[in-house]
């Protein structure tokens, strides 16, 4: 007896990385950002049965910017290895609450 297609599922985070693949798409030319937001969406959606309107579209992406996956992934990789952190300007520290307690020593 033959396999029942997997039906589409629908990914609860669906909405919020639409926004993300279209600012992806709409860059010419990709920062650290989009590489690794390109790299993390590539990844949740692997294997992922629907989405498929994502997921061609982060393969646009990387064909926009002349990559492939490989290519993406040794970026990427170098991206963190460099010492990137998500929301961190260049070179800010990501140590700490943030509270700076020598003004309370005074």
């Amino acid at each position: 007896m033959p396999e029942k297609p997997t039906p589409e599922q629908s990914h609860p985070l669906h909405a919020i990385d639409r926004q993300v693949i279209d600012q992806l798409l709409a860059a010419a030319t990709p920062t650290e950002g989009h590489l690794v937001n390109a790299a993390r969406l590539l990844h949740r959606y692997e294997g992922f049965p629907g989405a498929a309107d994502l997921k061609d579209d982060l393969e646009r992406a990387l064909r926009l910017w002349g990559l492939d996956r490989s290519a993406l992934r040794e970026r990427t990789r170098a991206i963190w290895a460099a010492g990137y952190r998500p929301g961190l300007a260049a070179g800010a520290e990501a140590v700490g609450s943030g509270f700076d307690t020598a003004a309370a020593e005074s």
